[in-house]
């Protein structure tokens, strides 16, 4: 059923705006030296949005920092290219693999969109997910910066065994289990665990037409 309750009202939203406030404020510099890096050494913006699915399935516009060639086909995961490493930027490459392309998030959380723990949003157009979710009421909750599943397996996790960690979350949410999911994640992310780029036993077998999904944007 829904998660209901003090913890998943007022108190995870107001430990949502101190961490997300504190974290844009301690880590301005990083913010600002990563933002330059990023226009410096790659033709389009530093910023990159792309609608995702929200608190009770309502779109939003999730922030990051642009990773990838501005000809790079849209609204599509990066595990399911074939060949991504011909998209990803060279300082792209450290931004992934450090999770450091997510810190603009931080802005989707102060603005009540996102979480600092939770499922991670699906793009608009991962309708397998999206349903797959429902199952679990795992769209009833803001998504997260990070999330049970994310620590176990990230992206070599199959749809419905992803959907099943997100709703093992909303039956298990609390502040102790979302301090281990936070500690967990800084573990994982120095760790790089569940990082894979291109294609991945849950994307085997998928025909991508990539060429209909190109978008190019001018500067």
């Amino acid at each position: 059923m829904k998660k209901k309750g003090i913890y998943n009202g007022v108190v995870k939203r107001g430990i949502d705006i101190f961490l997300s406030l504190l974290g844009i404020i301690v880590l301005s510099w990083l913010l600002i030296i990563i933002t330059l890096i990023v226009k410096l050494t790659s033709k389009g913006p530093a910023f990159f949005k792309q609608k995702r699915i929200g608190l009770n399935k309502k779109e939003f516009y999730i922030l990051k920092y642009r990773t990838m060639r501005i000809d790079t086909p849209k609204d599509m995961p990066t595990h399911l290219f074939e060949n991504p490493d011909i998209y990803i930027t060279p300082i792209g490459k450290f931004l992934r693999k450090t999770s450091l392309d997510e810190l603009p998030q931080l802005f989707n959380i102060l603005r009540g969109e996102m979480s600092v723990v939770g499922p991670r949003p699906a793009l608009w157009n991962q309708y397998d997910l999206i349903a797959e979710r429902d199952e679990y009421y795992a769209n009833s909750v803001r998504p997260g910066l990070t999330g049970w599943a994310q620590i176990n397996g990230r992206d070599e996790l199959p749809i419905d065994v992803k959907a099943r960690y997100d709703g093992e979350y909303i039956k298990r949410m609390s502040l102790g289990f979302d301090i281990k999911i936070f500690f967990g994640t800084i573990i994982s992310v120095v760790k790089s665990d569940g990082v894979r780029e291109g294609i991945t036993k849950e994307s085997e077998g998928k025909k991508i037409d990539v060429q209909a999904n190109i978008s190019y944007r001018e500067e």
